[in-house]
């Protein structure tokens, strides 16, 4: 087979569930605007509305509003429709039309090992989903219908990228071909994933029945410093050394939020902060939160009180995505033996 050179292309993508927080931010979202700005990549950013409704069926309202939402933080964070491809999944139906194709790629006990289909399927795996278990062939459909040779992505999604890596050379060893790149995950930060205010040994969720156990994009700047200061800690001082915050895990937490947040690594954190009380510490990590994510909340509102802009620039982004998406899946469907 000839060697294909792949234009550098990102993709990544989060689900418009509803309630955007500081995991999203740090773990994702601040992640894709620096590889936007690097100018070191093409940049394809997604609300994947698709995988939405997956676990279960939302209320349409309930999932426009949550895509609009989604769409708007993107937007506030940084993300640039002038520099970056922007959509919502559904808008490019070669999504779903090489998920199809990869669905008879893959195989039924590659997605049963699946740790997300164990957890969201639970005890009651027969009632779950078609399109639960299917997750991942679509996953790896929304990057390969780019050829995205990266994807940012969270620790947690690391287990579908090696799985979109083996649907890709399966297909292009199957078909003969070089089709496909092979997907580069980037996974690096210190605060990659955010814990629990109230626990740090759970992942910061917005399905946590308790609000102060996360801090919302949409929450002002007096509810982001009081979550902060009202966050769980242990009575000990913070450490010079990271060896220090070992089974600490929500000192952990508060010092890896303050990294990402301050761009710095835990290193350079306890370098400063070593030695103090968590009564000097918090009111320094509310100030810096504040700083860094009210300007963010504050212009979500804004584009939230007319949506007709944010649909304008989905639909813009639509069109740009399928200049990329509708050549490469004529192409995947001329190697499958497709007529047309």
């Amino acid at each position: 087979m000839t060697e294909t050179t792949f234009t550098p292309r990102v993709f990544s993508g989060i689900q418009p569930s509803g309630g955007l927080t500081l995991g999203n931010y740090l773990g994702a979202i601040k992640r894709f605007v620096d590889m936007q700005n690097q100018g070191d990549f093409q940049t394809v950013y997604c609300m994947v509305d698709l995988h939405a409704i997956t676990a279960k069926l939302l209320d349409p309202a309930t999932l426009r509003h949550n895509t609009r939402e989604l769409a708007a933080g993107f937007i506030a964070s940084g993300i640039s429709p002038e520099k970056s491809i922007l959509i919502n999944q559904s808008q490019v139906p070669e999504h779903a039309q090489l998920a199809w194709i990869f669905n008879c790629i893959a195989r039924m006990g590659w997605m049963g090992r699946m740790t997300q289909w164990k957890d969201k399927s639970g005890k009651n795996a027969e009632a779950a989903s078609l399109g639960l278990f299917a997750y991942p062939a679509l996953m790896a459909a929304d990057i390969l219908i780019y050829h995205a040779t990266h994807v940012p992505v969270g620790e947690d999604q690391k287990q579908h990228l090696e799985l979109t890596r083996d649907i890709a050379a399966k297909f292009n060893h199957d078909y003969g071909v070089n089709f496909f790149p092979e997907v580069e995950p980037v996974i690096e930060g210190a605060a990659t994933r955010v814990m629990s205010l109230r626990d740090g040994s759970k992942k910061m969720s917005k399905s946590d029945p308790s609000d102060a156990s996360r801090i919302n994009m949409t929450d002002d700047a007096d509810t982001i410093a009081k979550k902060i200061r009202k966050a769980k800690t242990d009575p000990d001082a913070l450490p010079s050394e990271v060896e220090g915050l070992k089974d600490r895990p929500e000192a952990r937490n508060l010092v890896n939020i303050y990294a990402g947040l301050n761009e710095q690594t835990v290193e350079q954190v306890l370098k400063d902060v070593g030695g103090q009380q968590f009564g000097t510490f918090k009111p320094a990590l509310a100030e810096l939160a504040v700083a860094k994510l009210s300007p963010i909340s504050t212009e979500m509102a804004r584009l939230m009180n007319d949506v007709t802009e944010i649909d304008r620039l989905l639909a813009i982004g639509a069109e740009q995505a399928r200049e990329i998406t509708a050549p490469i899946l004529k192409k995947t469907y001329e190697i499958v033996g497709m007529v047309g």
